[in-house]
């Protein structure tokens, strides 16, 4: 108890310390001394060469051409199930990466690569991928065990079965995954997810666990799903029944991780779920489904909100299909039985950046047919709009008689954010909507 007090004495000293110096932070004015180059040095100093190296990468594009690239797109694939039912214990990638012009990771998705494993009975395999933030296991069949080692070398075994989830941090050490039995095909099968493709992109590696090692019970979901079958509500409304996986360490975005999302969803016997929409892509992998059920897809939707031309995926279990981001899908169950999907989806991070933006057809029609069309579907109350003044915004009253709209004219000074997380400085607009 003593050590614990003088850790968090340390702790709390080091945040006052942040913060003081946080507040404390101005432009420093350069001194000159005797150990560093006096202005007319610096004055005098040849900038040529550099000048031409720092410029060798610049480029300058007219906006209208280039504010929307010319890029590869998302396609709609999938990756069926007859792969890892046969076969030799090992990783089967569904790396599309040359499809979407990326060289330098494969990937499923520009932020995430998805696999699945193959591990015979009385056989192991080892994982390692010590460049993601995140990874994700869901067991499609089979029983076993998982071992991890942290890096102070402890080790941590887990057990899995048939339905079950499990989530790491980033983790420098190999994972072994051994297989106990198998209830089919001899082997069990893993559906593995992580975000190394995301850390690739931006040329960074994690160094910090956000969240500690995560198991979801298959009991313990279903268990979750029944509870809510009693309940009402808009997930009722929309013919969804289902239970989105989250994290403590996640508590504002209620995501699987800070990155990585993921929903168990049920699709009701004889039902549709109508179309919806997000700027994230979808991993979805079909958990069970009986013949006629199947996702249609596509960019554009009618005005009754049904989509128009759209591509259709029939589930088959233990299969995975790839969902493009902004794409409208539904989902459909001709057969006499309930079907299930488990997406997983780079939704931590867009929920954490406010961009998710999921919107459901019928409300984006009745809004369109009220003449409306919202930019973002960010649930932003009116209370939170106006509060929006209490920090800096400012809407001036117009003038007796005049109906002319005069736009935000101070639009904030940073200075109402004093906080520890930023640096004090000031930022006053001009009038904005002129003319």
């Amino acid at each position: 108890p003593t050590q614990n007090r003088n850790q968090q004495s340390i702790n709390i000293s080091k945040q006052t310390m942040a913060i003081a110096d946080c507040i404390d932070s101005q432009p420093k004015h350069v001194t000159f001394g005797d150990e560093q180059d006096s202005p007319a040095d610096m004055a005098s100093a040849d900038t040529e060469q550099t000048d031409r190296e720092w410029t060798t990468d610049a480029r300058i594009f007219e906006y209208g051409s280039a504010a929307n690239p010319d890029m590869k797109p998302i396609p709609v694939l999938v990756h069926p199930s007859s792969l890892h039912e046969t076969g030799t214990t090992r990783v089967i990638p569904f790396d599309i990466s040359d499809t979407l012009d990326i060289e330098d990771t494969a990937c499923t998705a520009p932020n995430l690569m998805a696999s699945f494993l193959r591990i015979n009975v009385g056989d192991g395999i080892g994982t390692q991928v010590p460049n993601a933030t995140s990874q994700a296991f869901y067991v499609i069949r089979g029983s076993g065990k998982t071992r991890l080692r942290s890096e102070e070398g402890e080790d941590k075994t887990i057990s899995w079965n048939t339905g079950d989830l499990f989530c790491v941090p980033v983790t420098r050490n190999e994972m072994i995954h051994l297989c106990t039995s198998a209830e089919s095909h001899g082997a069990a099968a893993l559906y593995w997810i992580h975000d190394e493709p995301l850390c690739n992109y931006l040329g960074v590696t994690p160094n910090i666990k956000k969240f500690e090692p995560t198991l979801y019970k298959k009991e313990d979901m279903l268990a979750k799903v029944e509870e809510i079958k009693h309940e009402t509500g808009d997930c009722h409304k929309k013919n969804r029944l289902g239970v989105l996986l989250g994290n403590a360490k996640c508590a504002q975005t209620k995501t699987l991780t800070h990155v990585l999302w993921s929903l168990l969803n049920s699709i009701p016997a004889n039902t549709v779920q109508r179309p919806h929409r997000h700027n994230s892509v979808a991993l979805d992998l079909c958990v069970s489904a009986k013949p006629g059920v199947y996702t249609l897809m596509g960019k554009e939707i009618d005005s009754n909100g049904f989509i128009i031309d759209p591509i259709r995926c029939d589930w088959v279990p233990g299969s995975a299909f790839i969902t493009p981001p902004g794409w409208w899908h539904s989902h459909h169950n001709e057969s006499d039985d309930v079907a299930w999907v488990l997406p997983v989806q780079d939704a931590g991070l867009y929920t954490h950046q406010r961009t998710l933006d999921i919107r459901f057809v019928d409300d984006e029609l009745k809004l369109h047919r009220e003449g409306r069309i919202r930019g973002s579907a960010f649930a932003i109350t009116n209370k939170d709009y106006t509060q929006m003044v209490s920090i800096g915004a400012k809407v001036p009253e117009a003038k007796s008689g005049d109906k002319k709209n005069t736009g935000l004219k101070r639009v904030l000074s940073a200075e109402c954010f004093l906080t520890s997380k930023r640096l004090k400085c000031t930022q006053v607009g001009n009038s904005v909507g002129k003319g």
